[in-house]
């Protein structure tokens, strides 16, 4: 049965029985939503760039009030992925809470690498962009020390930034489900063990490493999960509007990934993954030797319970290697991306992290 136009298929939906006729119309919005539905708008908060480098940039969001904290925080995110995660949609977004407290905050954006960049290792971002950018964040907000708060991967560059750099005015470190310990790494040890993971193979042939083979491998930690569940999720919940919205910008940000370059590719999976070479003090960076024992700074290290990206295993020992006297480790009960995003990261852990800040900052 074919009809030429929709008032001819709501007649007929109108002839069928009530549940027949819900299920069609949830059918329905489960397809608009998934093709038809224009995609979320993120990274609300006002903001303006107040330096670049090659693809990056550095933010400054505008204080929603009065700053009432002198010491500015510097948000580094990982290479993998775009950063307005932490910024996701208004009321879901870290960067608006802490804004809105009165903590003057930037953000280090990597950017969209592109083929000319694939021999940029870790070494250049750790050494020569990071500390620009802190230049850049003390000057201007007239600080003389700054927070550093680093996410996944971005907090092990900033670790490792922070060890190669006690001589800086860095006076507190936040650190979200980052990986230092790479020794049971869960499945990824043994996915990415060097006797069957050619990672140098791998890099010559591509120089970019795809953001589509790296999103391949996270998703096969739990495929039933990761490839169905969303869309099982959705079908569930469709009638739920907020539901509906936080899904869209969740699969937005999902979706998004960006190249990693390969020479840093190379690095955190050989150096890191295969040889565990941070918390073992052998890691190298340009020459210097990275030894987390420099870190004094006052650290809140965060880890979650279900994150199966970085089990906490991976977070917890970097508190036992460096020489802060004010550490504390904190285990919650999210996974990797929830640390950030959602209802537990809204009511908990963003007030958490601002309560820790200040405390740590005036």
């Amino acid at each position: 049965m074919v009809y030429s136009n929709t008032n001819q298929l709501d007649s007929w939906l109108n002839t069928l029985p009530d549940e027949v006729k819900n299920s069609y119309r949830r059918y329905k919005r489960v397809v608009d939503v998934m093709t038809k539905e224009p995609d979320p708008i993120v990274g609300q908060t006002p903001k303006e760039v107040v330096w670049t480098k090659n693809k990056a940039k550095l933010y400054r969001y505008q204080p929603q009030s009065k700053k009432t904290n002198r010491v500015p925080i510097l948000m580094i995110y990982a290479l993998i992925n775009k950063p307005y995660i932490l910024d996701l949609s208004p009321g879901n977004s870290l960067i608006e809470y802490l804004t809105n407290q009165g903590h003057d905050v930037y953000l280090l954006d990597w950017g969209t690498p592109g083929y000319e960049d694939r021999h940029m290792k870790l070494d250049h971002y750790i050494l020569d962009y990071i500390p620009k950018a802190v230049k850049k964040v003390l000057k201007t907000s007239e600080a003389s020390e700054i927070s550093l708060l680093g996410y996944c991967m971005g907090g092990t560059m900033t670790t490792i930034f922070a060890a190669l750099h006690p001589e800086l005015p860095i006076r507190n470190i936040v650190l979200l489900t980052s990986p230092i310990d790479f020794s049971d790494a869960g499945l990824y040890t043994n996915w990415l063990d060097e006797r069957y993971f050619n990672v140098d193979k791998l890099v010559d042939t591509l120089g970019l490493i795809p953001p589509d083979m790296i999103d391949f491998g996270n998703k096969l930690l739990n495929p039933i999960g990761n490839y169905y569940g969303p869309y099982i999720s959705l079908a569930d919940r469709v009638d739920n509007e907020k539901f509906v919205a936080n899904w869209k910008l969740m699969q937005k940000w999902l979706t998004d990934g960006i190249p990693f370059t390969g020479e840093a590719y190379r690095q955190w999976i050989g150096e890191l993954y295969q040889q565990n070479k941070l918390i073992n003090d052998d890691l190298y960076i340009r020459g210097k030797k990275v030894e987390l024992r420099n870190i004094t700074a006052n650290l809140l290290n965060i880890a979650g319970k279900k994150d199966v990206i970085v089990n906490p295993r991976q977070a917890e020992p970097l508190n036992a290697k460096i020489s802060s006297e004010n550490k504390t480790y904190h285990l919650v009960n999210t996974g990797h991306v929830s640390v950030v995003t959602g209802s537990k990261a809204i009511n908990e852990i963003h007030p958490m992290i601002e309560k820790w800040l200040t405390e740590n900052s005036n």
